[in-house]
């Protein structure tokens, strides 16, 4: 079956690369290898970013670019520390208050190593427990966020829990295809841009970058063509109803977040309960209002979904802030063109899409790396040595 236009080489792309991205000039937001966990959270919140280069403080001077940085921080991993916090006081009569009080190596240690390390706990199988459910309240991220070993804990410490996806930079002389396929089949959601004769990263392009540059591409013949295709023309969205991830509106919201690091995802939409209507979405990164505004929680003994959102968006509404929270469900459906759903994400400025049925009901999710990797095609054999030493390849590669 033939999805219509894709890009499976870069012969037409050199000029259009250059005037889209040439321009395109971002302020790389970076992190110091020796900042905490507190100041991490606070810049990637303030940037409004997902994540960030962290810097080796200890690198010399004249360090090369690959020696300079370490790795990414970004919101993913902090949910990771965040689920090992919450694992480790689970069947213990603790509230979290300990976190206050100040912990041992002896005690602290094993959580950091098991973050660290990625370490797969049977608890993070599956559903919350009843006792996690309750630990995970105000009272645990009140006490967490105000506690030394949160203040204390240095980026530098779990940086391996962060990774993702590795440190993997693109050197200007790379490709435009190469990029697209980084940004959907190898699943990276930003990709560093360096120059080689450098010690810093040039800029970012992300996957929100790739989704504007293809809005800015309307009026053009060959994305005109392209997007009046709908959805179920071009197999979108990928996955069947009954395989979306989601999470039921009176469950803790930390489930959400589990979830999103079970299946690797970066989003889940709240569903009404006993229901197949999604009253909300939760991203990644809104773990950030657990740990910057406390606010947001002391009225609830325990946080559910919708008292998340709730909260949330009165909390934005409260500080006047622009969020894509605050705009309710963003949906389509299946008959919606490719381009209508592109000028959505892009106007909206959000990662994901829900497809509804007539009635609301959810139907399916349309990621921006969905969109981007019906646009490309990877010749056999493209990649070569290009990722050897740096990660596992996919199951599908043929390279």
């Amino acid at each position: 079956m033939s999805y219509g236009f894709i890009i499976n080489d870069d012969s037409i792309w050199g000029d259009f690369l250059i005037q889209v991205f040439g321009n395109l000039v971002n302020l790389v937001i970076e992190i110091n290898s020796n900042a905490s966990l507190a100041e991490a959270v606070q810049l990637l919140s303030q940037h409004k970013i997902l994540s960030a280069p962290v810097v080796d403080v200890d690198a010399p001077e004249d360090a090369s670019w690959i020696d300079r940085y370490i790795g990414i921080v970004e919101f993913a991993g902090i949910v990771v520390w965040i689920l090992h916090q919450s694992e480790r006081m689970d069947g213990s009569d603790s509230d979290g208050s300990e976190f206050a009080k100040g912990e041992s190596e002896e005690i602290t240690g094993p959580a950091v190593a098991a973050a660290v390390n990625g370490v797969s706990s049977p608890r993070k199988r599956g559903n919350l427990s009843p006792r996690s459910a309750a630990i995970i309240s105000g009272k645990f991220f009140e006490a967490l966020t105000s506690s030394d070993f949160y203040k204390n804990t240095k980026v530098r410490d779990i940086s391996g829990s962060f990774r993702w996806a590795p440190f993997l930079a693109l050197q200007k002389s790379n490709s435009f295809l190469t990029m697209l396929l980084l940004l959907s089949k190898y699943r990276m959601k930003s990709v560093p841009v360096v120059d080689p004769g450098e010690r810093t990263i040039d800029n970012v392009i992300t996957q929100s970058a790739v989704i504007h540059m293809l809005e800015e591409c309307a009026g053009l013949y060959w994305f005109e063509s392209w997007g009046k295709k709908k959805l179920s023309e071009i197999g979108l969205p990928l996955m069947k109803p009954s395989r979306v991830v989601k999470v039921y509106e009176d469950e803790p919201v930390m489930q959400a977040f589990k979830l999103m690091r079970q299946k690797g995802v970066g989003g889940v939409p709240v569903v009404q309960s006993g229901g197949r209507k999604a009253i909300g979405n939760i991203s990644i990164r809104d773990v950030q209002f657990l740990l910057i505004a406390p606010e947001i929680y002391k009225n609830y003994r325990s946080i559910t979904a919708k008292n998340f959102l709730t909260a949330v968006r009165s909390y934005l509404d409260e500080h006047k802030e622009v969020s894509p929270l605050l705009n309710g469900m963003v949906t389509c459906g299946r008959d919606n063109t490719i381009k209508e759903v592109i000028v959505k994400l892009d106007s909206q400025k959000i990662h994901r899409i829900y497809v509804v049925d007539g009635e609301g009901n959810l139907e399916g999710v349309i990621t921006l790396r969905d969109i981007i990797s019906k646009l490309v095609h990877e010749p056999r054999g493209y990649f070569g040595d290009f990722f050897d030493g740096v990660l596992p390849l996919p199951a599908n590669s043929r390279v």
